[in-house]
C-alpha cells in the first residue's frame, strides 16, 4: 500500500524540486532551477502549513531514503459564484510530479486522490488543471474531462 501524507512546511526545498521535475518534462531546458528553488523555499514553506485551507500538499516519501518520490499540489480559489457553481470555491492543480526513478508505481495517482478527498472535504464542486500529454490519462481515469474554456494570459513586465 502507497503512504500518503499531507506535506509540511519542512518538505518545501523537495516540493519545489519537483515542481522543477514536472517544468522541466513539460519544457526542456527552462533555465537553472537553483535560482527560484532557492528564494522560492521562504515562500512555499508558509503556504504547506496544515493550517492553511487554501492550499495543500500530498506527498509520497521515497521508499529507500531520504526525499519525496512524489508530490501534488493544489488551491482553493474563491471565485464569484454562478448557476452552475453557487459556492464560487474552485479547486486548481498546480503541481503533479513523480521523480523519474520512481514513476510508474502509482505515487501520482495516490497524491492525486488524497488531494481530490480534501477538496471534497471542503465541498469544491469544480477541480481544473493543466495536463501534460503524458499524465493526460492518469487525469481522465480520474474523471477530468477537457473543457472548452479558451485560455488566454497576459505577462506584465516587472519594474
Amino acid at each position: 500500500m502507497i503512504e500518503v501524507r499531507r506535506a509540511g512546511g519542512e518538505d518545501a526545498a523537495e516540493v519545489l524540486r519537483l515542481r522543477g521535475v514536472m517544468m522541466d518534462s513539460v519544457r526542456p531546458g527552462g533555465g537553472d532551477p537553483q535560482s527560484w528553488i532557492g528564494p522560492g523555499i521562504a515562500v512555499v514553506r508558509p503556504l504547506l502549513d496544515p493550517g492553511n485551507d487554501a492550499m495543500a500538499a500530498f506527498v509520497v516519501d521515497k521508499p529507500d531514503g531520504p526525499g519525496l518520490a512524489a508530490c501534488v499540489v493544489g488551491t482553493v480559489d474563491q471565485r464569484l459564484p454562478g448557476p452552475n457553481d453557487p459556492t464560487g470555491l474552485r479547486g486548481y492543480v498546480l503541481n503533479v510530479a513523480t521523480d523519474p526513478a520512481y514513476r510508474r508505481r502509482g505515487y501520482s495517482r495516490a497524491c492525486m486522490t488524497a488531494l481530490l478527498a480534501w477538496y471534497a472535504q471542503r465541498g469544491i464542486g469544480a477541480v481544473d488543471l493543466r495536463a501534460s500529454a503524458e499524465g493526460e490519462p492518469l487525469y481522465a481515469s480520474l474523471g477530468f474531462v477537457r473543457n472548452r474554456d479558451p485560455g488566454m494570459r497576459l505577462v506584465i513586465p516587472a519594474r
